[in-house]
């Protein structure tokens, strides 16, 4: 008989499957890493977009003042509670081949952990 006759199904050993015990923290830092910056950037791109879609708005149907864009934009600023970080104030308005151009720019530090932070510089321009 050859030697692999002789060896029980329990003696064959196989590929150990699974990780261990630092590859299961790696993944856990990682995992909880990526759903931290998820949480904390979210509402601030929630918040542009909104900033965004509102000078759109205010660009097209505003006023033909720079004070009633500002007050308009401060209206639907007031109606979106999610637009903390900008007012009317903060928009630059133009006016480009008779057309109403707004824009806005602003920088957003959100604190990660401890003295790490992620700056965000958002910028937008009305069509």
């Amino acid at each position: 008989m050859t030697t692999a006759q002789h060896t029980s199904p329990m003696l064959q050993r196989r590929g150990q499957r699974g990780l261990t015990l630092i590859s299961l923290v790696f993944w856990a830092i990682l995992v909880s890493t990526v759903l931290l910056l998820t949480l904390r950037v979210v509402p601030t791109v929630n918040e542009y977009y909104t900033a965004k879609r509102a000078i759109e708005k205010v660009a097209q149907s505003g006023g033909s003042t720079v004070s009633e864009i500002r007050t308009a934009f401060d209206r639907y600023k007031d109606v979106e509670y999610s637009i903390t970080s900008i007012s009317g104030k903060d928009l630059v308005i133009t006016k480009e081949n008779d057309r109403v151009v707004v824009a806005f720019a602003y920088d957003k530090e959100i604190e990660l952990i401890g003295p790490v932070s992620l700056l965000i510089k958002y910028r937008a321009r009305s069509n």
